[in-house]
């Protein structure tokens, strides 16, 4: 890959305008579409150019699409406007970054393959402040020539490339990591609830688990939330429940029994009946607190997420 090339992007909400923000910065010709199109100017002061819609980037070399489901991913892809309606070109590559089904993003690689271009699944692991710090990792699957084409521009939105085989592999790969993130979040609640209920303060509990061989950089992470119960969203109850669907459904057609995983998917919709909707998944801990009939209070403290931030 050049800074010559030519790249595409679509979707410009939080997750996707991060994600362009590091190409941008890295100096690259990159032009953004986006649904409502205040996001994508927010991207065009930053030095992007703005189009109107997918069709417009069908010149572009390499189109990198971040959307939020299966019907968006196949109306950017193949719909009246979408970026490979464009009868005289379309791109070399298509990279979507999507959380998607496998069997929407196998429709989706043929659409692709049925105008000669290389389709790319790459979903993320992370969120607008990970992929700030340079921490963003990708599961990459399709044709290995086309991921080591582009591999120096993935290597640019984040630390982690992983290139895990042919087909809709990655997918797989983006659902299991999207179960284990809330199987592990909902232990984290009920144990630090747990310490809690035993007269000890969540930073102190928190602080102790982050230090020992058990803390990660996702408990980290998590840490201040389930600290001063600040609970603006990265990923939603809504978003995760939607993943342990896509999960539990490939796990019945794998044949592979997941007892925890589906228990703690009803949790999620449980939370979500709550009332949890639009704020951070993490409020799992407040449901589990007022199962135990405890109130929670912000201890309102200075806490390191341990992110950083990356250039």
């Amino acid at each position: 890959m050049t800074d010559q090339q030519r790249i595409g992007w679509i979707g410009c909400g939080r997750m996707g305008s991060a994600m362009a923000k590091r190409l941008i910065a890295h100096d690259h010709d990159v032009s953004v579409t986006n649904r409502t199109r205040s996001r994508a100017e927010a991207l065009g002061e930053l030095g992007a150019t703005v189009v109107d819609g997918p069709i417009d980037l069908a010149d572009c070399d390499v189109v990198f699409v971040m959307v939020s489901a299966d019907a968006q991913l196949l109306e950017v892809l193949n719909g009246p406007r979408g970026v490979l309606a464009n009868e005289e070109a379309a791109p070399r590559i298509i990279i979507d970054c999507s959380t998607v089904s496998t069997g929407g993003s196998a429709t989706a690689r043929e659409a692709c393959s049925l105008r000669g271009v290389e389709f790319l699944a790459a979903p993320v692991s992370g969120n607008p402040e990970v992929v700030a710090s340079g921490r963003l990792t990708l599961a990459v699957s399709g044709s290995r020539s086309a991921f080591d084409e582009v591999r120096a521009l993935l290597d640019e939105l984040g630390h982690g490339v992983t290139y895990v085989g042919e087909g809709e592999v990655a997918r797989l790969v983006k659902i299991c990591h999207n179960i284990f993130l809330g199987v592990v979040t909902q232990s984290m609640a009920e144990i630090t609830v747990l310490a809690e209920r035993g007269g000890i303060e969540r930073s102190a509990f928190l602080e102790f688990l982050n230090e020992s061989v058990m803390g990660s950089t996702f408990t980290r992470y998590k840490t201040p939330a389930f600290v001063n119960l600040e609970f603006t969203a990265s990923f939603t109850p809504v978003l995760l429940r939607k993943d342990f669907d896509l999960g539990m459904d490939e796990a019945k057609k794998l044949g592979v029994p997941m007892p925890v995983s589906a228990l703690c998917s009803e949790i999620v919709a449980s939370a979500i009946g709550a009332g949890h909707v639009d704020e951070d998944f993490a409020t799992l801990l407040l449901e589990v607190a007022r199962s135990a009939g405890l109130t929670l209070e912000s201890e309102n403290k200075i806490i390191d997420d341990g992110l950083g931030v990356k250039p």
